[in-house]
């Protein structure tokens, strides 16, 4: 505190209380408390307290098997129907609260803190996300069920499925010819998916740790801990010869394998500085920058007024991509003169 107040006389209250990690409350606090004045003196009791065997005969009756499972105010009400008064309701749960037994006795569900899951990747093929999002069959109330794996980093779908239905089964051989495809090794990779049922369940689980591949989960109802799958469904989904329903499992595989070949290879990806997934995820991004800088430097040897504020360079690939990036806050600088 000493030290809080000696630096806030040369920096201000608010930069020396972010640099000592103390709270202003705190610092203005400890000024209106002097060490010359004298403790107050103990609260005196009134005299309509209740005397100390007459809160514990309160508590014994609360305790009691006959009243242990009812409310204060009902207990009153027993009581006085039987021509008894010990305290009033207020009093009763004053006594409780002083006893610490104020709270809900019933079993409550306790729902799980799930914690918020922070993933890096600053190369291809050390996190993917994968995901299974339904395409309509062509009568109402029929599916089919897409399943895509894809790289974050990258955003190349390294493996996708169309399956009539869900299940952890077709799931697992998903994600084990995707590994084998790509030559995933030990350790390398992590697998990010929802809560869905595919995503937790038993055969999968053993696959990733047989293969090992650490997995994370997204939390429940919180679409933006898997926004990079999230994201490419949508991509599928606005395409503008997109159906409304396919008419057979076939006609939706057909569309999904153009689809996914255009998005590898030929969508510009705003992420990626406008490379295609494909060039990204097989090493090709440093050329394809190079290439387009050589491009801009010859447009600037030839209309060099036409670029007033620097020389103009091509978007760069980002060095990292999270899901969940952690919020750490700056440090601040105090600078003493």
């Amino acid at each position: 505190m000493e030290a809080a107040e000696d630096l806030s006389r040369d920096v201000g209250v608010a930069p020396a209380c972010r640099a000592l990690a103390v709270s202003r409350a705190t610092l203005y606090r400890g000024r209106k408390v002097s060490p010359e004045q004298p403790v107050p003196a103990a609260r005196p009791a009134p005299p309509r307290a209740l005397l100390p065997e007459e809160r514990q005969l309160t508590l014994d009756t609360l305790h009691s098997e006959r009243f242990c499972n009812m409310a204060p105010a009902a207990v009153h009400a027993v009581l006085l129907d039987e021509g008894v008064y010990i305290c009033s309701p207020r009093t009763m749960y004053r006594i409780l609260a002083d006893a610490g037994e104020v709270k809900e006795r019933r079993n409550q569900i306790r729902h799980t803190n799930y914690s918020k899951p922070e993933l890096l990747a600053t190369a291809p093929n050390e996190v993917w996300s994968w995901d299974i999002t339904k395409l309509k069959g062509p009568a109402k109330w029929t599916y089919f069920y897409l399943y895509v794996i894809l790289d974050i980093f990258s955003r190349y779908v390294v493996g996708w499925m169309i399956a009539m239905r869900e299940a952890a089964a077709l799931a697992k051989r998903l994600i084990a010819e995707t590994c084998e495809k790509q030559g995933i090794e030990e350790g390398q990779l992590t697998l990010h998916a929802d809560r869905g049922p595919s995503m937790k369940s038993k055969p999968v689980e053993f696959l990733l740790s047989d293969l090992g591949v650490e997995k994370t989960h997204s939390r429940p109802y919180t679409s933006t801990d898997n926004p990079y799958s999230e994201a490419q469904f949508k991509t599928l989904k606005y395409r503008p010869e997109f159906p409304a329903r396919f008419g057979s499992i076939q006609d939706a595989r057909s569309f999904c394998r153009a689809f996914f070949h255009w998005y590898n290879t030929e969508h510009r990806h705003s992420g990626t500085g406008y490379m295609t997934p494909e060039m990204v995820h097989y090493g090709h991004a440093g050329d394809v920058i190079d290439a387009r800088q050589v491009v801009l430097l010859e447009a600037f040897a030839a209309h060099p007024e036409r670029f007033v504020r620097k020389t103009p360079e091509p978007p760069t690939l980002p060095e990292a991509v999270w899901i969940n990036k952690p919020e750490r806050e700056e440090e601040s600088e105090v600078v003493l003169h």
